[in-house]
């Protein structure tokens, strides 16, 4: 008879905001929350661009709460901006040039944030010295993953020129259930959200770990089904891996928020297993642990029972 299974606690979890950073010509101060390890140096930052959806915090620095815990536990800095589009500044912002997607923005905000992480670094208790400047990721969900296939080296055309937001200080990313081709959009939402129709995945050269659900059919945007969420890996020139998930929709278990009214498949398990891969492909990555990605797929991508499948390029 085996004795009682020894549960290690998570890691505890240092989180602070707002920090508030002024940016000219930004119609509102950029607000971040960051959340780190309690213990620990060389840490490595993740950038999290938030969606849009509908609740008015899951797309602010509030959201996210369930992923970022999630990466914060496995070590890493976890930096989440209030972008322009977030529905907490809806009313505020509302005439506001580039309003209500401010897709140019988003990507920004995140430069920005990297001009000034010496200042995000002092300005949170307990972390300063502790941030390795040079091992940066970028990840987002949805219009965030949108805004990290920027900042990878995506781009989207505006009056006729194309727009380059590729960061060179981001090593790698993480593409969360974000739009795929333009092309196969519907006439309505092409008209709402132009610069959809214009994506260009062929320059987007940052590795990326492209994660998608198999049940995340986005029919208001095409009738491609799930496989359009994969386009950030069919079409981008590798390093990319495609992490596609079993049975997931677009809130891929929950990783917006706790218990959120817009997650259509509420599965606290697999959003553990998505922070576990996710956290283990941007230590691989990053050159923290050149195993550490391998082991994390032989666990939970493999068996009977796999959540996900992967393929790589």
């Amino acid at each position: 008879m085996s004795g009682p299974t020894t549960v290690i606690p998570p890691a505890p979890v240092l989180s602070f905001s707002p920090v508030v950073l002024s940016v000219p010509g930004r119609p509102a101060a950029l607000q971040v929350r960051v959340s780190a390890p309690a213990t620990g140096t060389g840490l490595p930052v993740i950038l999290l661009s938030h969606g849009h959806g509908n609740s008015n915090n899951l797309s602010s620095l509030n959201g996210y709460a369930p992923i970022a815990d999630l990466w914060a536990q496995a070590g890493f800095v976890v930096i989440q901006p209030t972008h322009l589009s977030s529905r907490s500044l809806a009313e505020q912002l509302a005439d506001a040039p580039g309003a209500p997607f401010f897709w140019r923005s988003r990507a920004e905000d995140m430069t920005f944030i990297l001009d000034r992480l010496d200042v995000i670094e002092h300005t949170v208790p307990q972390l300063a010295g502790r941030i390795d400047h040079d091992r940066v990721a970028v990840a987002g969900h949805s219009l965030g993953g949108f805004t990290a296939n920027l900042l990878l080296g995506a781009q989207v055309t505006e009056n006729g020129e194309p727009v380059n937001l590729l960061e060179p200080r981001i090593k790698a990313g993480v593409v969360l259930a974000a739009p795929g081709r333009g092309d196969v959009i519907h006439a309505s939402m092409g008209e709402r959200l132009p610069f959809f129709q214009t994506i260009d995945f062929s320059t987007m050269v940052t590795p990326a770990l492209i994660v998608t659900g198999d049940r995340d059919d986005s029919r208001h945007f095409t009738d491609m089904g799930p496989d359009w969420h994969a386009d950030p890996y069919t079409l981008a020139p590798g390093p990319k891996t495609l992490l596609t998930l079993v049975d997931a929709e677009h809130g891929l278990g929950g990783i917006a928020g706790y218990d959120a009214d817009e997650t259509t498949d509420e599965n606290p398990g697999r959003v553990a297993a998505v922070g576990h891969l996710t956290s283990a492909y941007l230590a691989t990555a990053l050159h923290l642990d050149d195993h550490a990605w391998q082991t994390a797929c032989d666990a939970l991508t493999s068996g009977l029972h796999p959540v996900g499948h992967v393929v790589s390029k």
